[in-house]
């Protein structure tokens, strides 16, 4: 691990809890016992690229951003919730939404970073966006959120939430680990996380939007830190 991570891990969400935690211990106390809140590495995902599930090549190439992301944003596609969780249809799935969002909405790629099957399987979305993620110090700009496309990154899960409905177990268990391994590579905090609708009009994430509290404390925990 480089130097970089090392040191910005240590700081990454040291707050008042930390302090507060610093303050209680006696002043006999060794500098040895006094263990900083430092992340923990998260299992890297399997996350599968653009060329793994047939995506078309974008009208343009991506706009490589040189600097990392400061947030992520949790979408939902509003498409039904399908009850085939296979990785096929998690491929298929990343096509129809990337055929949307070029033939329809009139955008050079898919608009989001990654996205998240039902079946829990994560495929990269706008091309780019992996590698960026996999070096962990650029980003692609994307198309996902209006006044953040250019300092978040895009989750889209897929379903419709907003009925009552929620994820399936398998998507937000891996909706907790990918936000976990994003944080990690890009030295963000879990408390940065976020939905489409506390940025824009929208409904969108749907009931995932209640539930984003749970979703930064099992990020943390994830991560082994306190927030």
């Amino acid at each position: 691990m480089s130097d970089r991570h090392i040191l910005a891990r240590r700081a990454l969400l040291t707050g008042a809890a930390g302090l507060a935690a610093a303050a209680a211990i006696p002043l006999s106390a060794t500098a040895a016992s006094a263990k900083p809140n430092k992340p923990k590495e998260p299992k890297k995902p399997r996350i599968y690229s653009c060329e793994e599930w047939g995506a078309r090549q974008p009208v343009d190439p991506p706009t490589i951003l040189q600097n990392r992301p400061n947030k992520i944003v949790v979408h939902h596609t509003a498409y039904p919730n399908t009850l085939d969780f296979s990785l096929d249809y998690a491929f298929q799935n990343s096509r129809d939404i990337q055929d949307l969002h070029m033939d329809n909405n009139g955008w050079n790629d898919s608009g989001q970073h990654f996205t998240n099957s039902r079946g829990g399987f994560l495929t990269e979305g706008r091309r780019g966006s992996l590698d960026a993620l996999l070096g962990g110090t650029t980003m692609v700009q994307s198309a996902h959120t209006v006044g953040q496309n250019t300092q978040s990154i895009g989750i889209e899960n897929d379903g419709s939430y907003h009925l009552g409905e929620l994820p399936t177990h398998k998507q937000w268990k891996s909706l907790i680990g990918f936000c976990a391994y994003i944080c990690w590579q890009y030295e963000i905090a879990p408390t940065e996380i976020y939905g489409h609708q506390d940025f824009n009009a929208t409904l969108c994430p749907g009931g995932i939007q209640d539930r984003l509290p749970w979703l930064r404390e099992q990020v943390a925990k994830k991560l082994h830190i306190a927030i």
